[in-house]
């Protein structure tokens, strides 16, 4: 979900760093209306800078999700370990048919998290939103439950923080 906002942002980004370039293009042509061949080069200056910072901030969106792809797989390993651990325990306390419960859990995460690796952010776009034409009950839901998550983890932070 936030890969989705992300995507959004980088292209609501070049679209305004378009619409700018291509304003102060106009602008630049209405008012120095007879000047000639500076005109031309300062509105190929203003496209080229417009185009120039869309691309880096396409850049700069494209290193977050790369690096949330990398903190994403990484989480979703060590909750596949911390499952394949804690089976073991299951065994010895509830059973093993319980325990195997807990192993099946660990193999799906962990799946998931070699799926994650395997795809580039644009494949991993892609599939966020197919599922949210294809569910977007389940879309909202999941979107509910992390911003909850990130609530309790913000607000345990601010408890956390005595203040001064």
């Amino acid at each position: 979900m936030a890969d989705s906002s992300v995507n959004d942002t980088v292209n609501d980004l070049k679209t305004t760093t378009t619409q700018v370039g291509n304003e102060l293009a106009t602008t630049v042509d209405s008012e120095a209306g007879n000047l000639s061949g500076k005109t031309a080069d300062a509105k190929q200056a203003i496209k080229d800078g417009a185009s120039k910072y869309g691309a880096q901030a396409a850049d700069k969106a494209r290193t977050f999700a790369e690096d949330g792809k990398a903190r994403a797989s990484g989480a979703l390993e060590q909750i596949a370990q911390l499952l394949t651990d804690a089976a073991g325990q299951v065994d010895e306390k509830l059973g093993s048919q319980y325990g195997g419960y807990a192993r099946n859990a660990a193999d799906s995460v962990s799946g998931f998290a070699d799926q994650v690796k395997a795809k580039d952010i644009d494949e991993l776009f892609d599939d966020a939103r197919e599922l949210v034409r294809k569910s977007p009950a389940i879309a909202v839901g999941a979107a509910a439950a992390v911003g909850f998550v990130v609530a309790r983890l913000v607000q345990s932070g601010v408890d956390a923080n005595p203040k001064g």
